[in-house]
């Protein structure tokens, strides 16, 4: 005797479903059982069985759930060590789960975390006992001594923050092809998902120069040879412009930021099929910060100021030439739940509305290994959805017209 199995219908929606960079037919019906997407097409409200579920999306936009490449969840728009000082060490745990829910509030499903959430922020959110986005985990973020990820002050003292060692998170620091090779060891067995990497210094690190590479290339050879036998892909936040080309030539599959591209960098990433996850807004929120009174040294808030046209510039230079982009924010610069602002930056860089969404549902999907799970509305594909008020696509004010959000089949936001 066969019964009738629940389902959600999506009805008369206007849907992107990021195939193309075009929206489909208007009046699209999308029905979705046990988590994932069984049927799209016309008229399938019309067929609804008693069980199921109907939601009128007339007037209203569906993409596949947002991916944001590139977020923070052990910070919030505030790296002043003086409030890591004084937050009690569990407290993080429970500010980024608050954190998570305001991102996927933004209809965000999916994110890469770049460093700071362990093994436990991940398994808490598979598990249900917290919202949020599903995630790939970085954990720490690899850094040579003095470099981007140095928390050592003239003082002597390394000054609290988010990387800070403990069991569920390796001591980020490391120098020399061996060393290296452990600490990947220690990431993946601590449950990394990606290996990221600083080679070059960075904006909010007051002891190193955004313009300077870091790690040799038998180093990053070692890194990327030993993420590839443990099936991981590596990002490398990287700044500089020789930074980026150690990068590229290393194999390491996603530039992050991207600051000092020159037209031999990018070049090197067409035909290394690199992508760029720009981060636009990360030095803004620098700025931003120090505008609210966050407590930083004067040499970070001058370097953020003196990177955000130089960033502009390349971004845009890589976007006119074909370079792969994926979406992505360094949330946590910012505050989280402010994530959605990255998409009219990179519209107004020269991206096609749809060129920005694909960005942030195929193509960040594909950098991430995960395009067979998630990035397009697909028959048979995990039911990540977000629900936009209006049915062009559109930049603009995008966090204000969220009107629902649907997470593997269940409505979330």
């Amino acid at each position: 005797m066969s019964t009738n199995v629940s389902r959600l219908v999506l009805a008369n929606a206007t849907l992107f479903d990021g195939t193309s960079r075009e929206l489909t037919s208007p009046s699209i019906d999308i029905a979705i059982e046990d988590g994932r997407i069984a049927e799209i097409g016309p008229g399938l409200a019309g067929h609804a069985g008693d069980g199921d579920e109907v939601i009128d999306c007339s007037g209203k936009l569906v993409t596949p759930g947002l991916i944001d490449c590139h977020v923070h969840f052990m910070a919030d728009g505030d790296f002043s060590p003086n409030t890591h000082a004084q937050t009690p060490f569990s407290m993080n745990f429970f500010r980024a789960a608050e954190r998570m829910q305001r991102t996927l509030a933004c209809g965000i499903t999916m994110v890469r975390e770049a460093g700071g959430s362990d093994l436990g922020v991940k398994e808490a959110r598979d598990e249900g006992l917290i919202a949020g986005p599903r995630m790939q985990l970085s954990i720490s973020i690899l850094s040579q001594t003095g470099g981007h990820g140095d928390n050592w002050e003239v003082c002597g003292a390394h000054m609290p923050g988010m990387l800070d060692a403990h069991p569920g998170r390796p001591h980020n620091i490391v120098d020399g092809p061996e060393e290296m090779r452990v600490k990947v060891r220690e990431l993946i067995r601590a449950g990394a998902d990606v290996i990221k990497v600083c080679t070059s210094g960075g904006v909010l690190s007051p002891r190193d120069d955004p313009q300077h590479p870091h790690f040799m290339p038998d180093e990053l050879d070692v890194l990327v040879a030993e993420a590839t036998a443990a099936h991981r892909f590596v990002m490398a936040h990287a700044q500089a412009t020789e930074g980026i080309k150690n990068a590229v030539r290393a194999g390491i599959r996603s530039i992050e930021h991207g600051i000092y591209l020159d037209d031999e960098a990018i070049e090197m990433m067409l035909e290394a099929g690199t992508y760029l996850v720009p981060t636009l807004i990360a030095p803004m929120g620098v700025i931003d910060a120090a505008e609210r009174g966050v407590d930083m040294p004067t040499a970070v808030i001058d370097k953020a100021k003196g990177v955000v046209d130089v960033h502009r510039e390349s971004v845009a230079k890589a976007i006119s030439a074909g370079v792969k982009i994926a979406m992505g924010t360094d949330s946590g610069v910012t505050p989280h739940g402010q994530n959605l602002r990255e998409l009219a930056e990179m519209a107004s860089l020269g991206m096609s509305p749809g060129a920005v969404f694909e960005a942030t549902t195929r193509v960040a999907a594909e950098l991430m290994g995960i395009e067979d799970e998630v990035g397009t509305v697909e028959v048979g594909k995990a039911a990540d959805l977000a629900v936009f008020d209006g049915t062009a696509l559109d930049t603009t004010d995008l966090r204000n017209r969220v009107a629902m959000v649907v997470q593997q089949g269940q409505r979330v936001a």
